[in-house]
C-alpha cells in the first residue's frame, strides 16, 4: 500500500466524524506521544528497561503504525501528499547523499 493510499484510508475514517482533523499542534503533540511509545517499546525489547510484572504487552509494529497514522492525519490536514514528499527525500538519498556513507 502506498503512503497516499494510507492517507486516503485515514481520511475516509476521519471524515465520518463531525470534528474532522485536530489542529496541527494537537496532531503534533499526539505524534510526540506515539513516537514515545515506539521508544518505550524498543527500550523494553532491546534496552535495559524491561517491562514491569503485569504490564501490558505491546507490538512494536502496531506502535510504529500509530506513528504513520498520526503522520497521515497531519499531512491530510495540511494538504500534503506524502508519496510526493517521500519521493523528494529519496531523490536526496540517491543524489546529494549517495556517497555520504561507506558502501558494502
Amino acid at each position: 500500500m502506498s503512503l497516499k493510499e494510507s492517507q486516503d484510508r485515514v481520511d475516509e475514517w476521519v471524515q465520518q466524524y463531525k470534528m474532522g482533523y485536530w489542529k496541527p499542534h494537537e496532531i503534533f503533540a499526539r505524534l510526540a506521544e506515539e513516537v514515545g511509545e515506539v521508544g518505550r517499546e524498543i527500550n523494553h525489547q532491546f534496552g535495559p528497561k524491561k517491562k514491569k510484572a503485569g504490564e501490558e504487552e505491546h507490538n512494536l509494529g502496531v506502535e510504529m503504525a500509530d506513528v504513520i497514522f498520526t503522520l497521515c492525519c497531519l499531512a491530510n490536514s495540511q494538504g500534503i501528499n506524502l508519496n510526493e514528499s517521500f519521493d523528494r527525500v529519496m531523490e536526496k538519498c540517491y543524489g546529494r547523499d549517495k556517497d555520504r556513507f561507506e558502501k558494502k
